[in-house]
């Protein structure tokens, strides 16, 4: 079964929210937990002001702010919602401010809605202050969910629970140097490892400014590797898992599953086959100026970044966009669909979560996801928004734009990305124990058995740390 896109025209229902609140004790005093009997009703003469934290810098933050500061000044007036926007810094920042208000249970200091990635995901699982979508929608039967997109809205669902509504959603695509390419008569950009070896072999050795040119430069890491063995099918399924509980989305990751599986050292042979022929650079660092001074012809990034690699090619070459490589033939197109969701608080307040609620409607309706796709290149989370004429203009101009949905239309729905515990420790013995492969020339059977055994050490102590 494979995930379509359904794009019919903006539905999106406005209704005002009534909130009934039973209230429970915590360390920070009392907590609504999302039933019962008074009802909470937003009053334009008695407003309230939420917070909202967020990670988005550059064209996103500024784009962010511009939707805040819109919201307060239509939707938030009617309503009588104030909403106070705050830069946490980048997600893993973010993340890091957040875990010790929930583990010392201080629920005054959360803010009442915050953009979290996957690296808050599991944190905010574990929470007594989380108010769910699922909670919001007992309670608000005038919203239809279906006029959010599935592959989206999937990556937010854990255990069959929607914990948040995706903001800003992206999958990894390959740009291509076009020009280069027709240069040395390659009339089709790779699409599997083997296929990068091959047009390597036929670029020029260096480029105008007399740099050496390299086919590719990466550094995998969890969300990669991710995609990369998600791609090939599955025992029972069209995928298949770096770790078990199908990559810690059907319940808490508790070992490997590529080592046994021999996908992991699949991989680790075709990667190392490319640097080996010269067609790859082992870096993770200042891959988009490697890029953009054409040192390398391709770049494997979120769809995110289109807008800005437009803006600092400004014509220098003429930019192409194809789907994300494959390891080999015998694998599936596709890639999981990352980027950010809007989580609630429930901090014992109905008005301020009724708010909360509002703002992250807004946020993800079909009009303002179409505007933040054109400005940042994120792929819109609402179907309504491709049938706004702000997108199909855009779209029509760079269709660019539209190879990362056309991916998506390819990425089978049992493609899952990961979700563990170590997150950050995970992310980084990955890239570490990959390019020690390669700049220490060691075995792929080796460094498989060393990667495996140092995964499942993290997996191990993390299970000890926080049994369930």
């Amino acid at each position: 079964m494979r995930t379509k896109l359904f794009l019919p025209a903006v539905f999106l229902l406005a209704a005002v929210l009534f909130f009934s609140c039973d209230s429970r004790k915590s360390g920070s005093g009392t907590v609504s937990s999302g039933t019962g009997a008074a009802p909470s009703v937003l009053d334009p003469a008695k407003p309230v002001t939420i917070s909202f934290w967020h990670s988005m810098t550059d064209e996103a933050g500024t784009e962010f702010e511009s939707y805040i500061q819109e919201f307060n000044n239509t939707l938030g007036a009617e309503k009588g919602i104030i909403v106070e926007s705050v830069f946490q810094g980048q997600y893993s920042d973010a993340t890091a401010k957040l875990r010790p208000l929930l583990q010392n249970r201080q629920g005054d200091r959360l803010p009442e809605v915050m953009q979290i990635d996957a690296t808050g995901m599991v944190d905010y699982l574990n929470t007594e202050y989380a108010f769910t979508v699922d909670d919001a929608l007992a309670l608000d039967g005038a919203y239809d969910l279906k006029q959010i997109i599935e592959a989206p809205l999937k990556a937010w669902n854990y255990k069959g629970r929607q914990l948040g509504l995706p903001v800003s959603a992206s999958t990894t695509v390959m740009y291509y140097n076009k020009t280069l390419l027709d240069a040395a008569g390659i009339e089709k950009a790779p699409s599997t490892f083997e296929e990068i070896i091959e047009t390597a072999r036929k670029l020029p050795a260096v480029n105008a400014n007399g740099q050496k040119i390299t086919a590719f430069a990466q550094m995998p890491n969890s969300p990669l590797l991710a995609n990369w063995i998600g791609q090939i099918p599955g025992r029972g399924v069209n995928a298949s898992y770096i770790v078990d509980n199908r990559n810690g989305r059907d319940g808490t990751a508790t070992k490997l599953v590529c080592d046994t599986e021999g996908t992991l050292l699949g991989f680790l042979k075709a990667w190392k086959a490319m640097y080996d022929a010269g067609a790859l650079l082992n870096v993770s660092d200042g891959l988009n100026n490697l890029f953009l001074t054409q040192q390398t012809v391709f770049l494997t990034t979120s769809t995110s970044n289109l807008s800005s690699l437009l803006t600092q090619i400004d014509s220098r070459f003429e930019l192409g966009c194809a789907y994300f490589p494959r390891i080999n033939d015998a694998s599936n197109f596709g890639a999981t669909v990352s980027g950010s969701a809007l989580f609630m608080f429930n901090k014992g307040d109905g008005a301020k979560t009724a708010a909360a609620w509002e703002l992250v409607k807004f946020m993800t309706s079909g009009p303002v996801q179409a505007r933040f796709s054109v400005a940042t290149g994120y792929m819109p989370v609402n179907a309504g928004s491709y049938g706004e004429r702000i997108y199909t203009d855009h779209t029509a101009r760079y269709p660019q734009a539209e190879v990362g949905s056309g991916q998506l239309n390819e990425t089978d729905a049992d493609m899952m990305g990961i979700t563990v515990g170590p997150s950050r420790d995970f992310y980084m013995e990955i890239m570490n124990q990959v390019s020690a492969m390669l700049t220490e020339n060691k075995d792929p059977e080796l460094t498989a058995a060393s990667m495996a055994s140092a995964l499942n050490l993290l997996l191990e102590d993390y299970l000890a740390a926080n049994p369930e």
